[in-house]
């Protein structure tokens, strides 16, 4: 989790030429940064990381791994699109970590694997130390939640390509999972039963649309409250995204499961297609869950087609996992005790000769 590159001296060599500082970079800032950074970063570690904050690259004891007989590593490396923009007009930047680590490990953990560690990388017009900290103290925040360690990172600041309140953030993970328990299209069958569970909000995909749609078409703004949300409309968007590692971790555990996913950009039939094996089918039932009212507000301030909406939003589920239908009432009993409102939303079927690998059907309930 390094600062801005270290370089003291002027490009010049001479105390009156070009400095990295007169070009707009603050190497003091970056350390100032990566100060505040430690105290969130410890609360991540696992048994298992080596060294503390400051080195060139993160170590993780790979001797951890001996206890699997076929350790399959997965990883994954993600950001939050342009639900950045939205923190930084509210000036609000300890949530959108969460979002980066459910974007990155939840990906992960769709394969049956537990995460393992984590690293950031953080791109600013200017570095504001406490700013910066703030968006790492949420991605610490995420890393418990996910149960991974964050081991490293890098804090970019990028003076002239962007402005200086400005920021990106990215992540990239690792996880773990024994080759015999990999989940994935091969286990699925006919019958399985498609459990949904609930997100959040919108998550951390669709902001493009929905910044257009509420902004530029509505007029809508930031600070508004909106009944239906009971709070503002910027307090619904910056909503941080629900992390279901361990929850699905738990699952994996406590009930047969043969397949997750992760419901982001694309939508839900896209992304649930992504794990249905050729010749078979998944079909979920609208009518099974009412979507949160933000869905229906961008919908209507932009006059956006349902079909529209469901191929950009996850209109409400963030998380899918198929099971046996024998095994659908314990898996929702397992995440009831974990707090995770989940449902049977529909079931595998063989494909027909017009289907595709997923498709909703039916009108939402009211």
């Amino acid at each position: 989790m390094s600062a801005v590159p270290d370089q003291s001296t002027s490009s010049t060599g001479t105390a009156s030429g070009a400095s990295y500082a007169a070009a707009g970079v603050d190497i003091e800032a970056g350390d100032r940064a990566v100060e505040l950074m430690k105290e969130w970063v410890k609360k991540t570690q696992r048994p298992e990381v080596l060294g503390g904050l400051g080195g060139f690259a993160g170590l993780f004891d790979a001797s951890a791994l001996k206890r699997f007989e076929r350790p399959l590593l997965a990883s994954a490396t993600d950001g939050v699109g342009t639900k950045v923009d939205i923190a930084r007009q509210l000036g609000v930047y300890d949530t959108i970590g969460h979002d980066l680590v459910a974007m990155v490990m939840d990906d992960i953990v769709v394969c049956g694997a537990e995460p393992l560690f984590m690293t950031d990388y953080i791109c600013v017009g200017k570095v504001h130390p406490e700013r910066v900290a703030a968006i790492v103290k949420g991605i610490a925040e995420g890393c418990v939640l996910a149960g991974c360690a964050l081991v490293g990172g890098e804090t970019a600041e990028h003076p002239g390509l962007l402005g200086p309140d400005d920021f990106d953030v990215a992540g990239a993970g690792t996880g773990v999972v024994e080759a015999d328990l990999l989940l994935g299209p091969d286990r699925i069958r006919t019958g399985d039963a498609v459990i949904a569970m609930a997100a959040s909000g919108l998550h951390s995909n669709g902001y493009s649309l929905v910044r257009h749609v509420l902004f530029d078409r509505a007029n809508l703004r930031l600070d508004q409250h909106v009944e239906e949300f009971g709070r503002t409309l910027g307090e619904e968007l910056l909503e941080p995204t629900k992390i279901y590692s361990l929850d699905c971790l738990t699952l994996t555990k406590s009930a047969e499961v043969h397949a997750f996913s992760h419901i982001t950009g694309g939508g839900l039939a896209a992304n649930l297609a992504r794990v249905i094996p050729d010749g078979l089918h998944a079909v979920v039932d609208r009518g099974t869950w009412t979507p949160a009212p933000v869905f229906d507000l961008v919908g209507k301030a932009g006059d956006v087609e349902r079909l529209e909406l469901e191929k950009t939003l996850n209109m409400g589920v963030g998380m899918m996992a198929i099971v046996p239908e024998e095994s659908a009432e314990v898996a929702l009993a397992v995440l009831a005790d974990r707090g995770v409102d989940a449902w049977v939303a529909g079931e595998i079927t063989e494909r027909g000769d017009h289907a595709t690998g997923a498709a909703l059907v039916g009108d939402y309930a009211s």
